[in-house]
């Protein structure tokens, strides 16, 4: 019930799968309009007074939004970027494609929780079921938004631990931007079974409604110039070649199921000053184009947040569309050049080896759980700011709701991410490239302290590591540092009532007050694949991060860039 000093109910609990049926109340309270964000706060302040003096729900469990329409249209960034102050959980969710109608959800910021669901082991059915009981389609606008991991089973590292096995929240408040309008909103949950009441609910939410800011400053959606102290790649460009050389040889193996493996780097940035993970996602925002935008930040951690161009699925009732997205280039300098790109893409085997793989395999785990699946269109190419995909849309009737939970589990991780066969790839995954035991072999000096300089680094390969260095040379102190994917590549996105929505969440970064960044990346492995190549992907696709800072330190001042 509580994470750090932040108090709030976790609708999920370790090994009890008691609570299946939804809660006993799901409302939504609508006021009158009012002109500005300070008078929503108002309004909303007085409305929650009166729901504390007079109770009207008498279940022992529910969950109630009240909402504020405002007749200005404010950009729920610019919200959120005025509640930096506090130090609560926020999320962050901007749909891919805006339909210029008046009243559309555009995007949705949110900080404290009503209800946040977390575990250290996998997402399951069960859940997945405690997240359903406090959603309903009568209230279309209460969703749970968070991640998952990509591999649940793998060891988690530190910078990862707040956020469990997977994170979600409903906001406790919320501000929505609408096409010609905003609105704030206010949600108190509580179940008595979970050991938080009506009266635990409204006084948390009015502790956070106290600290919340009604002034909002539209903020410059441009990162501060700023300067890079160190740039650390795992793994390192010598130790991507091995890894890459390796995933080929395990793929051309005539007794190999293996036909693809998405192999990925993480990049820790140390700038000069605090990178404000908001400011960066601004500016991600402003060329987003065609992508989906996304920040989630548990009470006491680190901001993940990404810019992605991939839809892992929607679901609309029993509607349900997904898309295979694979094949890497950059846009060209000119319309011409441009087009010559798209077209070495459009021809290139090798792509279309990768890009079939992951659209067939998509289109499998569809059939199983839907009447008919229909690919429309079968390949072309899609086109964002800086980078251009192969692509196809997949689109298909569930024959059940229920059927949601199965095809997240299905659908995740899929080819693009991971590989195929998807057992074979994640064992591959986690034996390449993403452990890297490091010998730390310590000059210990009389009149110094031993600093990076005196460090003598020697990588060593994870099994022969192991067999043949000194452990017990008292001057050797061995150190294993593990690339946690965390979230990146996982499902990150909402569920609603009657509908949900996941991207994938890569263009990514992990953004942690005092220690930079890491900014995560991968690239598909397939018989053809050059490590060369493969790694220039690598450095294009985080270039949407880097751009924002300047690599312009003198030589001696990098570490690891290449």
């Amino acid at each position: 019930m509580c994470q750090g000093c932040y108090l709030s109910m976790n609708g999920c609990r370790e090994g009890e799968h008691h609570a299946r049926n939804p809660v006993g109340t799901i409302e939504t309270l609508s006021l009158e309009p009012v002109a500005s964000p300070a008078m929503a706060m108002y309004s909303l302040n007085m409305a929650i007074s009166e729901l504390k003096t007079d109770p009207p729900f008498c279940t022992s469990s529910g969950i109630v939004r009240v909402q504020v329409p405002i007749e200005d249209q404010v950009e729920a960034i610019d919200w959120l970027h005025s509640q930096s102050h506090l130090l609560l959980p926020r999320c962050f969710f901007s749909g891919r494609e805006q339909n210029p109608c008046s009243g559309n959800l555009v995007s949705v910021a949110g900080v404290g929780s009503a209800v946040f669901f977390s575990q250290p082991h996998p997402f399951s059915y069960w859940d997945w079921i405690s997240i359903r009981r406090f959603l309903s389609e009568r209230c279309p606008l209460i969703r749970a938004y968070g991640a998952i991991r990509f591999n649940a089973k793998a060891k988690v590292s530190s910078e990862w631990l707040a956020f469990g096995s997977f994170y979600f929240m409903i906001p406790q408040v919320e501000f929505n931007e609408l096409e010609g309008g905003s609105m704030l909103t206010t949600t108190i949950a509580w179940d008595n079974a979970l050991s938080w009441s009506w009266e635990n609910a409204i006084n948390a939410l009015q502790t956070t409604l106290c600290k919340v800011s009604s002034s909002i400053v539209k903020f410059p959606k441009q990162a501060p110039p700023t300067l890079i102290l160190s740039s650390h790649n795992i793994p390192n460009k010598v130790d991507w070649d091995l890894a890459v050389n390796r995933a080929l040889q395990m793929i051309e193996r005539n007794d190999s199921l293996l036909n693809k493996v998405v192999l990925a780097r993480s990049t820790r940035v140390m700038p000069t000053a605090d990178i404000d993970p908001l400011t960066w996602l601004a500016c991600l925002k402003v060329e987003g184009e065609n992508a989906y935008q996304f920040f989630l930040q548990p009470p006491n951690a680190p901001a993940f947040i990404g810019n992605t161009p991939e839809q892992l699925f929607h679901r609309k009732r029993l509607h349900i569309t997904s898309e295979a997205l694979a094949g890497t280039r950059a846009r060209g300098v000119s319309l011409a050049l441009d087009r010559q790109i798209e077209l070495d893409l459009l021809t290139s085997p090798k792509d279309d080896i990768e890009f079939t793989i992951v659209r067939e395999t998509i289109r499998r785990k569809l059939e199983a759980v839907c009447e008919n699946v229909v690919i429309e269109p079968k390949k072309m190419i899609r086109k964002l700011p800086r980078i251009q995909h192969l692509f196809a849309q997949l689109v298909g009737r569930l024959r059940c709701e229920e059927d949601e939970f199965e095809i997240l589990s299905s659908l995740h991780p899929s080819p693009a991410v991971c590989g195929f066969p998807t057992e074979e790839a994640q064992r591959l995954i986690a034996e390449t490239g993403e452990l890297n035991v490091l010998l730390w072999h310590r000059v210990k000096r009389a009149d110094t302290r031993a600093s990076l300089e005196n460090l003598m680094i020697v990588r060593y390969k994870v099994k022969r590591m192991w067999d043949n260095a000194n452990v017990d040379h008292p001057r050797v102190e061995f150190v294993q540092k593990v690339f946690d994917r965390g979230m990146y590549a996982g499902p990150v996105g909402w569920f609603g009532g009657g509908e949900s929505e996941f991207a994938v969440g890569i263009r990514s970064a992990l953004v942690e007050k005092d220690l930079g960044a890491l900014i995560y990346a991968g690239t598909g492995i397939v018989e053809g694949s050059n490590p060369y190549l493969e790694w220039d992907e690598l450095e294009l696709k985080t270039s949407q991060f880097t751009k924002l800072l300047k690599l312009d330190l003198p030589l001696r001042q990098k570490v690891d860039c290449k």
